[in-house]
C-alpha cells in the first residue's frame, strides 16, 4: 500500500520549534505575550488591514464579528448557501435568521443577481436583512465588486469569510478587507495554521477593541474581575500565534505552490473531456487552497470512496447549507447551482508540500476510477 496522501496537511516551515521554544522560555503560554501582537501585526502588513485581533477559530471571529455590528434576535443575516457550517452557524448563536443565497457558476460563489432579488423579495415581506456573511469559496474570490456595491445600496452590513481564502485578491485587494469585518481561519487544513486559531480583521478601531474585549472574557479595565457585559474565551493563545507567525513568514511561497499544483492537475487532466475546473474570475488573484473539479457523468461520491482505498484523501465539495437537516425549512434563494456543484464534485489533494511524482500518481489512479 502507497502512503497516505491527505487533502490538506499543515506544511511546516521549521522555524515553528524556534519560535515555540522562545514563548516557552518566557513562559507566556496564555492569551497574552508578544507572538500574539507579532502575528496581528504580521497579518495586517500582509493583507492591509488597519487592525487584526487573533482568536480561537474562524467561527468564533465570525460569531464576534456579528456581535459588534450588532446583529441580534430577530434579525436576518444573508448568507452563502456553498460553504462549511461555521460560515453560518454564528448567526445562530446570536439568534439570528439566516437566508441562504445560492452561487453562480462563474465564481461558484454568491451569484450578485440572485442577491438582488432575495433582498428585493425580503423587502416586500418586510424584512430588511441586517448583514452579509459572504463566503470566499475554496480561496477563490467572489464578484465582490458588485455585491459591495449592492450591500451598500440596502444599508447591508458586510462580512467577509475569508477562512479559506487568505492571500487572495481581487484588483489586487485582499478578500477579507472589503467588508466592514473579515475572518481569516487557521485550522490544520488551511494554507497557514496556528493548529486552531482564526482571525478577525478591520479597518475601524472602534469594532477591532470590541471583539479583543469579546473575546477576553468582556472584562473591564479594574484591578478586579468587573464584567458590565459578558464576553467568550476566544482569544488566541501565546503559543499558536508563534506558530501562525512562522507559518505565514512564507505565506507567499505556499500561494504560488498552490497555484502550481493546481496548474500542474489541469495539464496532466487536460485530456480527459468529462472534467472541468474551478476557475478564477478576471482580476481575481486566487491562492487556490484546494484543486477543485466537477465530472459531467462520473459519481463523485464513489470516486472519493475508491481513492480512499488507495490512501488518497479527496473529499467532496461542501454540501450546501439550505440542503442540511439543520437548517430545514430556512429562508432560500436557489437557483440550483449549489446543488449540482455538490452532486458532481470534489477536492483533490493539494497540500504545499505535494510533490510531482505524488500528483502523477493521484492522476492515473483518478483516471483510472474513471474509466471503469
Amino acid at each position: 500500500m502507497n502512503k497516505k496522501i491527505f487533502l490538506s496537511p499543515p506544511y511546516q516551515t521549521g522555524t515553528e520549534l524556534k519560535y515555540i521554544r522562545e514563548v516557552l522560555s518566557s513562559n507566556y503560554l496564555a492569551p497574552v505575550g508578544e507572538f500574539i501582537n507579532r502575528f496581528e501585526k504580521a497579518v495586517c502588513e500582509f493583507t492591509k488591514a488597519k487592525y487584526a485581533v487573533a482568536l480561537s477559530s474562524g467561527t468564533a471571529a465570525i460569531h464576534l464579528a456579528l456581535r459588534v455590528i450588532g446583529v441580534k434576535e430577530k434579525d436576518y443575516v444573508l448568507a452563502s448557501t456553498f460553504t462549511f457550517i461555521g460560515s453560518v452557524a454564528p448567526i445562530l448563536y446570536q439568534n439570528a435568521t439566516p437566508v441562504f443565497i445560492d452561487s453562480d457558476y462563474e465564481s461558484w460563489n454568491i451569484d450578485p443577481s440572485l442577491l438582488e432579488i432575495a433582498i428585493d423579495d425580503l423587502n416586500k415581506k418586510g424584512i430588511h436583512p441586517k448583514a452579509l456573511v459572504l463566503t470566499h469559496l475554496y480561496g477563490y474570490p467572489a464578484k465582490i465588486d458588485e455585491i459591495v456595491e449592492i450591500c451598500k445600496e440596502n444599508d447591508i452590513i458586510l462580512i467577509e469569510d475569508a477562512a479559506e481564502s487568505l492571500g487572495a485578491t481581487y484588483k489586487n485587494q485582499h478578500t477579507g478587507t472589503f467588508g466592514k469585518v473579515g475572518i481569516y481561519s487557521f485550522n490544520g487544513n488551511k494554507i497557514i495554521t496556528t493548529s486552531g486559531g482564526g482571525m478577525a480583521v478591520t479597518d475601524d478601531e472602534y469594532l477591532a477593541k470590541k471583539i479583543r474585549f469579546y473575546s477576553t472574557q468582556a472584562k473591564e479595565d479594574e484591578l478586579w474581575y468587573e464584567h458590565k457585559e459578558y464576553g467568550y474565551n476566544y482569544r488566541m493563545s501565546n503559543i499558536l500565534a508563534a506558530v501562525g507567525l512562522s507559518q505565514i513568514e512564507t505565506i507567499e511561497y505556499r500561494i504560488r505552490r498552490r497555484r502550481e499544483i493546481f496548474d500542474i492537475y489541469k495539464k496532466l487532466l487536460s485530456d480527459v473531456d468529462e472534467i472541468e475546473f474551478m476557475e478564477e474570475l478576471p482580476h481575481a488573484y486566487a491562492n487556490k487552497w484546494l484543486t477543485t473539479l466537477t465530472f459531467k457523468r462520473s459519481n463523485p461520491f464513489e470516486i472519493v470512496k475508491k481513492l480512499a482505498l488507495l490512501n488518497i484523501e479527496t473529499r467532496p465539495l461542501w454540501k450546501p447549507m439550505h440542503m442540511q437537516p439543520v437548517f430545514k425549512g430556512s429562508l432560500a434563494y436557489i437557483n440550483g447551482v449549489s446543488e449540482d456543484l455538490f452532486n458532481r464534485g470534489i477536492c483533490l489533494p493539494s497540500g504545499t508540500d505535494l510533490d510531482y511524482d505524488d500528483i502523477v500518481f493521484i492522476v492515473g489512479k483518478l483516471k483510472e476510477c474513471l474509466s471503469k
